[in-house]
């Protein structure tokens, strides 16, 4: 054991950001690398760490709080004059903010971000699945439903810019098909992506309520034949194109006075070709406004 001592204690100097010791016994910072000048003059618009997964909180319309689990990415920006960042730094941050983030914590965050690493721009990504109770439309059994959430937050100095990113599945009928054909018509699944900037908190429920009404029927988690029945006759009723799906979302998103930006993407995953249908809207306040 003894042998192994020197060994040991050397480690124990270089974990506490100490290299060894110099002539008079004094202990000699670890060599810092990522504070030397870089010559090459290109500033970096983000850099961090991406992908991290952190327990975090969020609100919901039925039960106060919903516990799931985050993918987070955290980056700031890099002068020209430093060759790289404190990469650890972030961790730092989001330890700091407890065991489990809230997303009303996300701006406090992204400030404790800048001032930790020294920068002026700061990004924060919280990506997360969200889970509501879904009734069947004919048995009214009940199930889990899994949806996607995502809050992008930047700040530039003090001001921090938010978008809140909500994606559900959906059932779209072809109306041409429909059309066309004398038994039947082709429906697949579809993803609608919405992305809201707005005034006030808008509840992830509401925006999935508006993607699953625009379209030709939403998707269940647990159907019994008899909701079967009723999905399938429902969307045959409901037929919609892709470009009606983002109209239609559009529209129901236009009636929210908080919400003073959106884009809102749909793509369909056709079940009669080899490639997808695409559509996307984008609108901010002062088209909003020309509506009304």
């Amino acid at each position: 054991m003894l042998i192994f001592y020197p060994v040991l204690r050397s480690r124990v100097k270089q974990q506490s950001g100490y290299d060894k010791s110099d002539k008079t016994g004094a202990e000699i910072p670890l060599h810092d690398e990522q504070n030397r000048r870089d010559k090459r003059k290109l500033c970096i618009d983000k850099v961090g760490v991406r992908g991290l997964k952190f327990p975090i909180q969020v609100k919901d319309k039925a039960h106060v709080l919903q516990n799931t689990v985050a993918t987070i990415g955290m980056y700031v920006d890099l002068p020209k004059e430093f060759k790289g960042t404190h990469m650890s730094r972030f961790i730092e941050v989001l330890n700091a903010h407890g065991r489990i983030i809230h997303v009303d914590n996300l701006d406090d965050i992204l400030l404790a971000i800048q001032r930790k690493l020294k920068s002026k721009n700061a990004h924060l990504e919280v990506e997360f699945p969200y889970f509501m109770e879904k009734t069947a439309p004919v048995s009214g059994i009940e199930s889990l439903m899994d949806y996607q959430a995502k809050f992008d937050a930047t700040s530039y100095g003090d001001k921090i810019d938010s978008v809140m990113t909500v994606k559900a599945g959906v059932t779209t009928l072809c109306p041409c098909s429909r059309a066309i054909s004398e038994h039947g018509a082709h429906n697949q699944r579809g993803e609608v992506s919405v992305h809201t900037r707005s005034r006030e908190s808008v509840w992830i429920e509401d925006v999935i309520d508006i993607i699953e009404t625009s379209a030709s029927s939403g998707l269940y988690a647990l159907l019994k034949r008899t909701d079967e029945k009723y999905v399938t006759e429902h969307a045959y009723e409901n037929p919609v194109f892709v470009e009606d799906l983002v109209r239609n979302v559009a529209l129901r998103l236009n009636q929210l006075e908080e919400v003073f930006w959106f884009k809102v993407e749909a793509e369909n995953f056709e079940s009669i070709h080899n490639h997808s249908a695409y559509a996307c809207i984008e609108r901010d306040a002062y088209y909003t406004q020309r509506l009304k």
